[in-house]
C-alpha cells in the first residue's frame, strides 16, 4: 500500500516516472537490470536481504548508480551502512512530500542528500570506535538475555573471551551495563530485533 501511493504520488510529477517496483532486494537487481532507471527509492529494511545489502549488489554490478535510501529508521549505523554500501542519500519517510523531491531530484542529478534529522547521527557515528563482527554477535546474543556461559558454548569460544568482547562493547558504546548496551544498540541501528 505504501510503495502504491508513493509510486502514484511520484507520477503525479513531470520529470518522474515510476518504471518499476520491487517488495524484495533480489526483485529490485532484477528491475535495476531490466530497466536501468535514473534513480532506485530503496527502503531500508526488506525482507531475506537489508536495503544496504541490496544498496551493495547493484552498486557492485552498476557503480553509478544512484540510491536514495528510504528508512522510518534513523539509527546511526543504518545510515552509516547505506552510504558504505553506495548509497547517494538518505530520507526518512515521515519527511514531507516536497523535501522528498528535492532530495530524489537532488540524487538523480548526481549530488547527495542526507535527511537533516538524521546527520547529527551519521556525524556522531564517525566519532565512535567500531565494534567488530564478533563484538556485535556477542552483543546480538546480549540483547537476547543469553549470559556468557551461554555465548561461549554457542560461540564455542572461552567464556574469558565472551567477558572481553562484552567489556570491549561496553566501553565502545559508552554504557555502564548489558541491559543498556543491548538499548544503545538497537536504537543505533547496530543490531535488530529478530
Amino acid at each position: 500500500m505504501v510503495r502504491m501511493g508513493l509510486s502514484s504520488s511520484l507520477n503525479a510529477e513531470e520529470d518522474m516516472e515510476v518504471i518499476a517496483e520491487a517488495g524484495n532486494a533480489e526483485d529490485a537487481l532484477g528491475a535495476y537490470r531490466k530497466h536501468h532507471p535514473n534513480l532506485v527509492l530503496m527502503d531500508v529494511r526488506l525482507p531475506k536481504m537489508s536495503g544496504a545489502e541490496a544498496v551493495a549488489a547493484i552498486t557492485h554490478e552498476f557503480p553509478d548508480a544512484c540510491i536514495l535510501m528510504l528508512s522510518t529508521h534513523s539509527g546511526e549505523e543504518e545510515v552509516y551502512r547505506s552510504f558504505q554500501a553506495g548509497a547517494r542519500g538518505y530520507i526518512l519517510k515521515s519527511a514531507l512530500r516536497e523535501e522528498l523531491l528535492r532530495a530524489i531530484r537532488q540524487v538523480r542529478d548526481g549530488k547527495h542528500y542526507l535527511d537533516p534529522v538524521v546527520a547529527p547521527l551519521l556525524a556522531e557515528h564517525l566519532t565512535h570506535r567500531p565494534l567488530t563482527s564478533r563484538e556485535v554477535e556477542v552483543l546480538k546474543m546480549v540483547a537476547k538475555g543469553m549470559g556468557n556461559k551461554e555465548i561461549a558454548a554457542s560461540l564455542k569460544i572461552a567464556e574469558v573471551t565472551v567477558k572481553l568482547h562484552v567489556s570491549h562493547v561496553l566501553e565502545k558504546l559508552n554504557v555502564k551495563d548489558r541491559t543498556e548496551a543491548a538499548t544503545a544498540a538497537l536504537k543505533r541501528g547496530i543490531i535488530a530485533l529478530e
